[in-house]
C-alpha cells in the first residue's frame, strides 16, 4: 500500500481516559509524537491531530473531537485514520461495523501502529473485527468484576459517594455519627407521633437544630424514606429506568425496624387526611411543561392556600395554586372582556350584514301551519276531538302563526 498511495491524509486520532492512563501509562503526548513519527517514516501528509482526553471508548457518540474527525473524512480532507491502537478509537463491535461502512464509502482507511492493522485489505478488516470482538469481551468481563465488587462492598458496609445524614465514614465503612444520629431519631420520633413533614421541619427550624434554620418538609421526607435509617441499603433508588435492589443488614441502624415501619404506616395516614382537609382547584388539570406529566398535588401548612402547590416529581418542578389561580382569573377574564366586546361591537354588524331568511321559506312554513289549523277544526266538526283541544291546539298555532308573520313583516332573525 505504501508504494501504491503516496498521496496519504493523515489525521491522527489520539485518546485516553483516566483508568488507561493509570493502568497502561497511555499518556496523549506519548501517543502523538509516536504517530507523529509513524506518519514521517511512511511519508503521510499530516491534516490534524485529533485528541479526546479523559473520555471512555464505549461510545463514538460522546466523543467530540472524533466525530469533527469524521466530519472531516467526509469532506474528503483526510483519508487516513491512525491511531495508536484499535483501542483507542473503538471497543465496541456495533460501532466498528459503522465506522468499517463509513470508511469503506468515503475511500479512508484505518492504520492502527501497534495492532499493525490496516483495512484497505478483506484480511485487514477480518483482523479488526477480531480484535474488536475480544476488546469488548474484555469491557463485558471488566463490567461483571465490578459489578461484584461493588455487590461485596454494599455487603461489608463501604458505599460508594456522600455518607448519608446521621452516618460518617471511617475507613471506608459507613458507621453511624452520634453527632448528628440523635436528630435522625429525634425526626423519626415527632413523625410517629402524627406530625407531618412540614410540622417536623418548623420544629426543626424554630430550636435552630445543628445551628440550621433551613430544614424543610422535603428534607424530612427524605430522611424517613430512607431504608438505610434501619440498617438496608436500597441501590439505584434514584434511577426511575431500574429497578431498585435491596440489601439487607447491611449497616449499623439509627432506628429500630419496626419505628422505621410504624412511620411509613403514618405517611398513608398524613395522606388521607391531607386529602380529606384540602380542595385542590385544578387536580389532575396541570400538566409539566417540561415532560408533559399530569402534576400531584402537595400542601403544608395552613389551609388558606398558601402552602398548597403542584409537583412534578420526575422534573422536580413546582407550582403554587395561588400563582396558578391568578393567571387562570386573567385569562379567564380576558377571555369574557373579548367575548363582551364581541357581543357589542361585532355581532350587530355581522347580524346586519348575515343573510336574510328567504321569504319563501317563512311563507311556506306558515302555509303549513294554517293548514294544520285547518286540519285541526275538521277534527273537530267530525267529533274526533272535544272542543278543550280544539282550543288549546287552535291557540298554540296561532302563536307560531302570529310570531313567523312578524318575522315575515321585519325580514329578520331574532335571535
Amino acid at each position: 500500500m505504501d508504494e501504491e498511495r503516496k498521496d496519504i491524509v493523515a489525521g491522527i486520532y489520539i485518546r485516553v481516559s483516566t483508568e488507561d492512563q493509570a493502568r497502561e501509562g497511555f499518556s496523549l503526548g506519548e501517543q502523538e509524537e509516536k504517530l507523529k513519527a509513524l506518519c514521517d517514516y511512511k511519508g503521510y501528509k499530516i491534516y490534524r491531530v485529533y485528541k479526546d482526553a479523559g473520555i471512555s471508548a464505549k461510545d463514538m457518540e460522546h466523543r467530540p473531537e472524533f466525530q469533527q474527525m469524521l466530519k472531516d473524512m467526509r469532506e474528503k480532507k483526510i483519508n487516513a485514520i491512525v491511531a495508536y491502537k484499535l483501542d483507542r478509537v473503538t471497543r465496541s463491535v456495533r460501532d466498528l461495523e459503522e465506522l468499517i461502512s463509513e470508511l469503506e464509502a468515503n475511500k479512508c482507511y484505518l492504520i492502527c501502529d501497534r495492532d499493525d492493522v490496516n483495512t484497505s485489505t478483506a484480511n485487514g478488516r477480518f483482523f479488526v473485527r477480531m480484535l474488536t470482538v475480544l476488546s469488548q469481551l474484555e469491557i463485558e468481563i471488566v463490567s461483571e468484576r465490578t459489578k461484584f465488587g461493588l455487590v461485596g462492598a454494599i455487603k461489608q458496609g463501604h458505599f460508594p459517594g456522600k455518607p448519608p445524614f446521621g452516618y460518617k465514614h471511617v475507613n471506608k465503612k459507613l458507621v453511624i455519627d452520634h453527632s448528628t444520629s440523635w436528630v435522625v431519631e429525634k425526626i423519626f420520633e415527632l413523625y410517629r407521633n402524627g406530625l407531618s413533614f412540614q410540622k417536623v421541619a418548623n420544629y426543626l427550624n424554630d430550636n435552630a437544630i445543628l445551628g440550621r434554620t433551613n430544614w424543610s418538609d422535603g428534607n424530612v421526607e427524605k430522611i424517613i424514606d430512607n431504608k438505610i435509617y434501619k440498617g438496608d441499603y436500597e441501590q439505584y433508588k434514584v434511577d426511575k429506568t431500574r429497578e431498585s435492589i435491596i440489601y439487607v443488614n447491611v449497616v449499623d441502624p439509627i432506628i429500630p425496624r419496626y419505628i422505621w415501619d410504624e412511620c411509613q404506616d403514618q405517611k398513608v395516614k398524613n395522606q388521607r387526611t391531607y386529602s380529606r382537609n384540602r380542595n385542590y382547584i385544578f387536580f389532575q388539570k396541570l400538566i409539566c411543561p417540561h415532560c408533559g406529566r399530569i402534576m400531584k398535588c402537595k400542601g403544608s401548612g395552613a389551609h388558606d392556600g398558601k402552602y398548597m402547590y403542584y409537583n412534578c416529581e420526575f422534573c422536580r418542578y413546582n407550582l403554587n395554586e395561588a400563582k396558578v389561580e391568578k393567571r387562570f382569573v386573567q385569562i379567564l377574564t380576558n377571555l369574557l372582556r373579548i367575548d363582551e366586546e364581541y357581543n357589542n361591537y361585532f355581532l350587530p354588524i355581522f347580524a346586519k350584514n348575515s343573510k336574510k331568511p328567504a321569504v319563501s321559506d317563512l311563507s311556506k312554513e306558515i302555509a303549513d301551519l294554517s293548514k294544520q289549523r285547518e286540519r285541526i277544526k275538521t277534527a273537530y266538526t267530525t267529533r274526533v276531538i272535544e272542543l278543550e283541544d280544539l282550543d288549546e291546539s287552535i291557540k298554540v298555532i296561532n302563536e307560531k302563526l302570529t310570531h313567523l308573520r312578524y318575522e315575515q313583516e321585519n325580514n329578520t332573525i331574532l335571535l
